[in-house]
């Protein structure tokens, strides 16, 4: 696998301040994302756009599933990066949140992008960031970035230790035990109401179901699906009308596919959650660049 020397990276991370004084006040219609939701990070930011209704306040370009520049990168984000950090040679990738006014990108870094989202542009009063539950969010992600997903890649490893897959397994159920155990006395993994917490655990869900999937055995997967709430609550989120859209199985396998050279394994066959196509009216597959909101 090629890697980008990180001295060629700049970090993009910027934040949304309050007022004018921060550099980045949360002014509507300032601010564009450009996302491809068939990765787990524009997914989540995707979702969250919808609960926050930024439709209009803050527009959307939607990125082809599969990066098209030889490099990783998009070839449409090329002239955003290099008027950022001129000479900009590394991928240009996505989520980007860009700033309309000076043509410069604000941030690249997913949880910086959520959390300024849900707490500066919320006109609904979603509140998926509840005062006090910082830590109980945060605490939620690193359960689903680490005791999941990479969990899941070590114990789905092509050529690996079979001692250190099962002990990968081991670690990805106790993850998903965790969760069950949340969601088995209330109806969201805080509690009673739905925060950016639920948003991460539907997403690293997805990625269990759609891509970690194709590489663990079969009795691996079926150990996966004994989490009755789990899989209940992910079928739940997947018809709510933020959550739905979004969700493109084609994209996802796509962009699996293109960037994988692990080898398939039994588990593969079988799906464990019946994800819903998207609804009439819905956005369209994202094999294109397209752009939703105002200009």
């Amino acid at each position: 696998m090629s890697t980008t020397h990180p001295a060629a990276v700049p970090s993009f991370r910027s934040r949304i301040g309050r007022d004018a004084r921060s550099g980045y006040p949360a002014v509507p219609h300032r601010y564009r994302l450009h996302l491809a939701p068939s990765g787990p990070h524009c997914l989540q930011i995707a979702i969250t756009h919808g609960l926050l209704g930024l439709e209009d306040s803050l527009p959307m370009t939607l990125l082809p599933a599969v990066p098209d520049a030889p490099d990783g990168g998009y070839l449409a984000l090329r002239p955003l990066y290099q008027a950022s950090s001129h000479p900009y040679r590394g991928p240009a990738a996505a989520p980007v949140l860009g700033d309309r006014w000076t043509g410069r990108i604000v941030s690249t870094h997913a949880p910086d992008i959520l959390q300024d989202l849900g707490r500066r542009f919320d006109t609904c009063g979603a509140r998926l960031y509840p005062d006090g539950a910082d830590a109980a969010v945060e605490a939620v992600r690193l359960l689903c970035e680490q005791d999941v997903n990479a969990a899941a890649q070590r114990a789905g490893r092509s050529g690996a230790d079979p001692r250190a897959r099962d002990a990968a397994l081991a670690v990805l159920l106790r993850g998903l035990g965790a969760l069950e155990r949340r969601l088995a006395s209330c109806a969201y993994v805080l509690g009673g109401e739905l925060t950016a917490a639920d948003v991460q655990v539907w997403v690293t869900l997805v990625q269990l179901d759609t891509v970690h999937r194709w590489h663990l055995d079969a009795d691996a997967v079926y150990r996966l699906t004994d989490h009755p709430h789990l899989w209940s609550y992910a079928r739940r989120l997947a018809s709510h009308p933020a959550f739905a859209p979004h969700l493109d199985l084609d994209a996802i396998a796509l962009r699996h596919h293109a960037r994988c050279r692990g080898e398939e394994a039994a588990g593969a066959a079988v799906r464990i959650v019946d994800w819903p196509a998207p609804a009439a009216g819905a956005p369209a597959p994202a094999a294109a660049l397209r752009t939703t909101g105002t200009r």
